[in-house]
């Protein structure tokens, strides 16, 4: 009773509260949530590649310098001689790659790499969206299951006490009674599961928003749900096959295998350098105590034998080019099962929400029935406390459907991989202002 008292408080203090909706709660979950933010650093991360990559096809500059004091002693026929003297000197180097296949590799898997890096960024949002709707509705499922039980177990309260006074007047046996009192005292423990549950989904969201959840907000009253557009299995498969971001980011994958092996076979071919160079050197010894000299050519090398450590690697890199061949293919499967399964969720979720919903209706209809027939002498007390049980039943089962098949949409949009913003937004709109 102290719990109930304790929820029936904290919605009469928060009642006056404007409720958090799905979209702010996705915009809390934008700025605090750990995992997309450790998606959101690796992202930028991954935008230096198509520089590192690039660097290998542009000029290296070094500059160089050396200072030494030397200590000389000399012995020639006429005596010995000594000198000390220190020498100086600096200079600049030039490389300029004229020919080097490897470095265009790179160059273009440093491309490449920067694109994945976007394509998996993009699959850690729309996997925000994913879960934070999923903890979003299971926060809610877990209030409407509060309110079920806790209706159920007022209901089995109040036909506790009928049951007791008409025992007393002596219409009912003492079965009636214990049946009702069965009734009231698992719907008890039911509402204390409930309220642990409830508990649970709010710390599941706290865990996503980075703080404790305002009261949120609930679906409309009799809110439709409408079939996705374009209406047909096929058309979402196809979009699947090709959209969705995990075989987007396997494609690129498999691109950057394919250019390793380019890398590999690189390392038989010659490579051309551009070298420059200026020096200056000081030396007191010499004749001259000071010499500059400038040179420019081409240096042109020539692998010739690595201990056939080329030749593995190339192996090792066609080796795993079909692995990414093979991870691409999965991929592929992976998003055409999920966007079969979605679709089956979707519209099979709405026709068990339709269904639910005439239960809902012919679940009341029975409920009065039984109550009316149990105070005319018809009905006994079990048919009532059965009635109430099964409203309940069905008004949970409706509600879970609902969200269920909100989520399945949302995973529909998510495997043709076009799942984004406008999408949180318009599932915002069914929620009550």
């Amino acid at each position: 009773m102290n719990r109930v008292l304790a929820l029936c408080l904290a919605g009469l203090f928060s009642s006056g509260a404007l409720a958090a909706d799905l979209m702010q709660v996705y915009r809390d979950a934008l700025a605090n949530d750990a995992k997309f933010s450790a998606a959101r650093a690796q992202f930028e991360a991954g935008q230096e590649k198509v520089v590192q990559g690039r660097a290998g096809l542009l000029p290296q500059i070094g500059l160089s310098a050396d200072a030494s004091w030397n200590d000389n002693e000399n012995e020639v026929r006429t005596g010995r001689t000594s000198g000390d003297y220190d020498r100086r000197g600096y200079g600049v180097q030039l490389t300029q790659p004229l020919f080097r296949w490897q470095n265009w590799v790179q160059s273009r898997q440093g491309e490449l790499q920067t694109a994945l890096a976007g394509a998996q960024f993009d699959a850690q949002r729309q996997d925000l969206v994913l879960r934070v709707a999923e903890a979003y509705f299971d926060v809610l499922n877990a209030q409407d299951a509060v309110a079920a039980v806790s209706q159920l177990r007022t209901a089995a309260g109040e036909q506790l006490e009928l049951a007791k006074t008409s025992f007393e007047v002596g219409t009912v046996t003492i079965t009636d009674v214990h049946e009702a009192q069965s009734r009231f005292d698992l719907a008890s423990a039911q509402e204390i599961a409930a309220q642990n549950q409830l508990e649970v989904a709010r710390q599941v969201l706290a865990q996503i928003i980075g703080r404790q959840p305002d009261a949120l907000a609930g679906l409309r009253e009799g809110v439709a749900l409408q079939r996705p557009q374009p209406d047909s299995i096929v058309d979402w498969v196809d979009a699947a096959e090709l959209g969705n971001l995990g075989v987007q980011a396997q494609q690129l994958v498999r691109e950057i295998a394919a250019r390793e092996v380019e890398y590999a076979r690189a390392g038989h071919l010659p490579t051309v350098d551009l070298v420059a160079s200026h020096g200056v050197n000081r030396n007191p010894q010499l004749s001259v105590d000071r010499s500059e000299a400038t040179s420019i050519g081409v240096q042109l090398n020539l692998p010739l034998y690595a201990g056939g450590r080329v030749s593995s690697v190339t192996r090792e890199a066609a080796a795993l080019r079909m692995k990414a061949d093979a991870d691409l293919e999965d991929a592929r499967r992976t998003a055409v099962l999920a966007a079969r399964q979605s679709w089956l969720g979707v519209t099979s979720g709405m026709a068990e929400v339709r269904a639910l919903e005439a239960a809902q209706v012919s679940s009341t209809s029975a409920l009065e029935a039984n109550k009316l027939g149990y105070e005319v002498g018809v009905r006994i007390n079990i048919d009532v406390l059965n009635a109430q049980t099964q409203l309940a039943d069905t008004l949970q089962r409706l509600a879970r459907a609902r969200y269920d098949t909100l989520l399945a949409q949302l995973r529909l949009k998510a495997a043709a991989g076009t799942l984004g913003e406008d999408d949180v937004s318009a599932i915002n709109a069914l929620l009550a202002p």
